[in-house]
């Protein structure tokens, strides 16, 4: 049976972004090179984690994952990861403003939702069949399914960091029950899978 899932990287004081993001700095001043240092300085020593990260038939993320913009859409945008986006997959951007698909190269095909999370994932449900949804990012767009309770497996990537400031995860949600299933660390983060229970009260 497909669940939802959600890969993030996070401080220890659970900033998933510094401040400032912008298009020259994606992930905010101080944040970009301390968060994912790890994938790129020790990929061998966390294979498994990198390749759970891109393992669904479907993504979900938010527009600020996608674009340094905020308003119309520049048309010659088509993501921060070049001809060939890693996803290899439907991915459902959630944004205000209508767009037609984005093809790129590998099988990556963005879509923009306006309808909301809702909307956004029942068309990732549709296109990824029996595997895995993916929601990506960023952390406003994981605190909304987290609040919904609509993650079956959330994976943190801590990094040995204090950010400080910046955009945090889990601000705002009601008191939700995180059940450890695994815990693995390597020098440079340390990789945690919950299950999120919301409490009766809290879900009701």
């Amino acid at each position: 049976m497909s669940k939802i899932t959600c890969d993030i990287a996070m401080s220890v004081d659970g900033f998933v972004a510094g401040p400032n993001q912008r298009l020259e700095a994606p992930l905010g001043d101080g944040a970009e090179k301390v968060l994912h240092r790890w994938m790129f300085d020790e990929p061998e020593n966390n294979a498994a984690e990198l390749a759970a990260i891109t393992d669904a038939g479907a993504f979900i993320m938010g527009r600020n994952m996608f674009s340094p913009g905020r308003g119309d859409w520049d048309l010659d945008w088509t993501g921060w990861w070049g001809e060939e986006p890693p996803y290899h997959a439907p991915v459902f951007v959630l944004t205000h403003f209508e767009r037609e698909p984005v093809k790129m190269a590998g099988g990556t095909v963005f879509h923009f939702v306006t309808g909301g999370i809702a909307e956004a994932l029942d068309l990732a449900r549709a296109a990824a069949g029996e595997r895995d949804i993916a929601v990506a990012g960023g952390a406003a767009t994981v605190n909304q399914f987290l609040a919904a309770g609509l993650i079956d497996e959330l994976r943190l990537h801590i990094a040995p960091v204090l950010l400080g400031r910046g955009e945090r995860l889990f601000d705002g949600l009601a008191p939700t029950d995180l059940v450890q299933l695994g815990v693995r660390h390597t020098d440079l983060v340390t990789h945690v899978r919950y299950e999120p229970v919301r409490p009766a009260a809290a879900a009701a």
